[in-house]
């Protein structure tokens, strides 16, 4: 029994030995190299950058207060639509109106008291004449009626700044626009003593948007003033927005190690889909060419193999840092070629072969059917140097 399986497994032995001489004799005779082509034609060649954004008015206003108190009306809500010199909002009177009083009386108490001073100082003046007063008496009349005159002209000032501040109790919109925030409401206190409080936040005008990009400091060098640019935000996904390039800012923002350049792109909103505050997901086009000769980049990078074609065709190739290969017959003819820009997908053709003229992109390798057509099952997608 033993010995009856030795000579089945030595005669399946022979059977694959023989198998593989058999395909070795045969490697080639049944290769089918199947080319695939492409033209010289006419397309268009385009480099991009992508960044995110925040979509924001061109010009907003915060509109505030200069002086202290409680909010006694309010006339505007969020989306107000709101014109300049238009009343927002009032604050209570009554202690800007205390201080007016208060500032008004002194000032009549100062213009007494100049009056005083001057029929003194007239009395003085004549007496002087007169050698009937020394001149240190008249000095001090004079100097009484001149600190007389200077407390007229600081209590006219401070009425003056009364009546400014009583006027800024009533808040005016500076322009036209759309209330787009509200800091306050009705009753609300706002004090003034360290920093101007913002009674609402005015958009000039939302059918003219911006949107500030955050572009990568590897990609800022490529952004230039007047490049188009497209755009999309998550709340309309399925619409691309177009704007352009309006202005490259030399400030630099560092965000956990990672610097970035905010790049202004105008962004037209007639239809006012664009809000306040959407992030957008930006491509600018940093470089297009329509119209230009192009062949796919990966004709350039084709090359035929002496291994692989030798037996079949006769390659003519030519030393040339870019070329394309055509193919006559059986013979693979190298072109010399001149480029020009490149999208990593389309390169241009500036010389050496004219539009038209049909070049390899790749090739498959198959084998033939015993019926002489490709058996399409067993292709191999051949490696591209």
């Amino acid at each position: 029994m033993k010995k009856r399986t030795k000579i089945i497994l030595a005669l399946l032995a022979l059977l694959v030995i023989a198998g593989i001489i058999a395909m070795i004799a045969n490697k080639g005779k049944n290769e089918v190299i199947n080319f695939q082509t492409t033209q010289v034609e006419p397309g268009d060649i385009s480099t991009t950058i992508t960044a995110t954004g925040t979509i924001e008015p061109v010009k907003t206003v915060d509109v505030g207060t200069q002086v202290s108190g409680i909010v006694k009306r309010l006339y505007v809500d969020y989306n107000s639509v709101v014109r300049r010199g238009q009343v927002i909002a009032e604050l209570d009177r009554t202690n800007l109106l205390s201080d007016l009083s208060s500032m008004q009386a002194h000032l009549r108490s100062a213009q007494i008291e100049l009056d005083y001073q001057k029929k003194n100082y007239a009395r003085y003046a004549e007496l002087k004449q007169k050698d009937l007063v020394s001149t240190s008496e008249y000095d001090v009349a004079l100097e009484n009626y001149r600190k007389a005159q200077e407390s007229v002209r600081i209590a006219q000032q401070d009425v003056a700044r009364a009546k400014t501040n009583l006027s800024y109790a009533t808040v005016y919109s500076p322009i036209d626009g759309v209330v787009i925030g509200k800091s306050v409401e009705e009753g609300q206190t706002v004090a003034s003593s360290f920093s101007t409080p913002s009674i609402c936040r005015i958009a000039k005008d939302l059918t003219d948007m911006q949107c500030i990009a955050k572009v990568d400091e590897a990609d800022i060098g490529e952004v230039r003033e007047g490049q188009r640019v497209t755009f999309t935000v998550d709340a309309y996904p399925d619409d691309v927005f177009s704007g352009s390039v309006k202005q490259v800012r030399q400030n630099p923002v560092t965000t956990n190690n990672v610097v970035t350049y905010e790049v202004v792109i105008s962004a037209p909103n007639a239809d006012l889909k664009l809000k306040p505050g959407l992030t957008a997901n930006i491509t600018i086009y940093t470089m297009e060419r329509s119209g230009v000769m192009s062949v796919p980049a990966a004709a350039l990078r084709f090359t035929p193999e002496p291994d692989i074609f030798g037996n079949k065709y006769v390659i003519k190739d030519t030393t040339a840092d870019h070329k394309l290969w055509t193919l006559e017959g059986n013979v693979l003819t190298a072109h010399k070629v001149e480029i020009g820009v490149t999208d990593g997908t389309r390169t241009e053709v500036i010389s050496g072969l004219g539009e038209g003229t049909t070049v390899i992109q790749t090739f498959e390798i198959g084998v033939a059917a015993p019926n002489g057509k490709k058996d399409t099952s067993k292709q191999d997608k051949a490696k591209k140097k």
